[in-house]
C-alpha cells in the first residue's frame, strides 16, 4: 500500500451517546475503528502503522511524510521519514524538531504553536525548515495549517522571493567576512595550513547553508529537506538549477573538489580512526550506488564539522592525522584559503544576479 488510505482519527467533537468515528484521509470515506491491534493491518508498511497511532493522539495535530521515501526518487539510502506537529512539545531550552527512530522510521516533532505562528510569512522564512514543509505530503491535517503554510511557500511573490534571496546572500557576505578574518593581513597571499583550510571549510558550509537556498529561489525551489537529502545534495542541485545557473552550480561543485569514483574511495577510505562512523555509513551506501560527488561532499562536511577544534590546531597534529584530514577535506583537489574566499565571492555574485 502506497498511501495512507487507511488512516483515522477519532473525531474531536463526539456527542453523548453516539459512538466515536474516525475519518479516513483518502477516498475510502469513514470506517469504525478496529480493536486495539488496528495498527498492523496485513501490507501496512512501518510508516502507515505509526502514522495511524499517532493520528488517534489527541495532541498530535498534523502528520506529513518527508523525503524521498516512497517516492519516484527513492533509493538504498531512503529512510522514511515522518513530521509530526504536537502540542505540548514546547520546553525552554529544547530546539526543534525532536528526532525519534522507531520501527527503521524518522520522525521529526514540531510544536503545533510552531505551524500556527508560520502562517506569518516573515516568521516563516526565520523557520530553518523551508525544505521540509515545502516539500513534505500531508497526510492529516484537520485544522489545514500545514496545508496553508505549503500555499504561502507555493505563492510567493516575485518581490517576496527577492527580499529573502537578499537576506540570504547578506548572511553569506556577513560569514564571509568573518572567514575572511581567519586570514589575518596575509590574507592576499596566503596564511597557515589551519586558517586555509577552515575558510575552505567555512566558505563551504555558507554556500549550502545560503547560497544554494537563495539560487533556488531564483525557480521558486526549495531546498532538499529530510534526513536522506544531504548525501545526495550535488546531484539534487545539479538536477535542480545545473541548467539553469551553469557558472553558480560550476562554483559550488569546485568548492568541493569532486573526483568522481577515485575520488570517493580515497575520501572514504580515509574516515577510519576519525569517528565518522554514521557519514561513512551514509556515504558508502551513497558511493554504492553511484553518488560518488555526494559522498565526498558528505563527508567532507561532517568531518570539518566534528573535527574544526583539530583545524584550529593543526601544527600539534601528528603527520598522520594531518594526512587523513587533508584527504578527508579535499585540501589537495579544493581552493584553499583566499582562493576559497574569493571564489566565495564570485558565487554571491552569480547568486545576486542569477548567473
Amino acid at each position: 500500500m502506497h498511501g495512507l488510505s487507511l488512516l483515522r482519527r477519532a473525531d474531536a467533537d463526539v456527542t453523548p451517546g453516539r459512538p466515536a468515528r474516525m475519518k479516513a484521509l483518502s477516498r475510502a470515506g469513514q470506517v469504525e475503528p478496529g480493536p486495539l491491534g488496528q495498527y498492523s493491518r496485513p501490507g501496512m508498511e512501518p510508516l502507515e502503522q505509526i502514522a495511524q497511532r499517532l493520528s488517534t493522539e489527541r495532541r498530535v495535530r498534523a502528520l506529513a511524510e518527508a523525503g524521498s521515501a516512497r517516492t519516484p526518487n527513492a533509493w538504498a539510502g531512503s529512510v522514511p521519514t515522518l513530521l509530526s506537529f504536537e502540542r505540548g512539545l514546547i520546553r525552554p531550552g529544547t530546539e526543534f524538531p525532536l528526532r525519534e527512530t522507531e520501527a527503521g522510521v524518522v520522525r521529526l516533532r514540531f510544536p503545533y504553536e510552531s505551524l500556527e505562528v508560520w502562517q506569518d510569512w516573515p516568521l516563516l522564512q526565520t523557520s530553518g525548515s523551508l525544505g521540509l514543509l515545502a516539500q513534505c505530503r500531508p497526510i492529516y491535517d484537520p485544522s489545514g495549517s500545514l496545508g496553508s503554510v505549503q500555499r504561502t511557500l507555493q505563492s510567493l511573490t516575485l518581490p517576496q522571493r527577492a527580499d529573502f534571496r537578499a537576506g540570504l546572500i547578506e548572511q553569506a557576505e556577513t560569514r564571509l567576512a568573518a572567514a575572511q578574518h581567519l586570514l589575518g593581513p596575509a590574507a592576499s597571499s596566503g596564511s597557515g595550513p589551519a586558517a586555509q583550510l577552515l575558510v575552505l571549510a567555512d566558505v563551504r558550509r555558507l554556500a549550502v547553508e545560503c547560497l544554494y537556498p537563495a539560487l533556488l529561489s531564483w525557480r521558486h525551489l526549495w531546498a532538499a529537506g529530510g534526513p536522506d537529502g544531504g548525501v545526495r545534495l550535488p546531484h539534487v542541485w545539479r538536477a535542480q538549477v545545473g541548467l539553469a545557473f551553469p557558472r553558480a552550480v560550476n562554483r559550488l561543485d569546485q568548492l568541493y573538489g569532486f573526483g568522481g569514483e577515485r575520488e570517493a574511495r580515497r575520501v572514504l577510505l580515509a574516515t577510519r580512526g576519525l569517528n565518522l562512523v554514521q557519514a561513512e555509513k551514509r556515504a558508502r551506501l551513497a558511493a554504492q550506488v553511484g553518488y560518488f560527488d555526494g559522498a565526498v561532499r558528505f563527508v567532507r562536511d561532517a568531518a570539518a564539522q566534528l573535527w574544526r577544534g583539530d583545524l584550529e590546531r593543526w601544527a600539534y597534529l601528528s603527520s598522520a592525522r594531518q594526512d587523513k584530514l587533508v584527504t578527508l577535506l579535499g585540501a589537495q583537489t579544493s581552493p584553499l584559503g583566499p582562493v576559497a574566499a574569493e571564489l566565495g565571492r564570485e558565487l554571491i555574485e552569480d547568486v545576486r544576479v542569477g548567473r
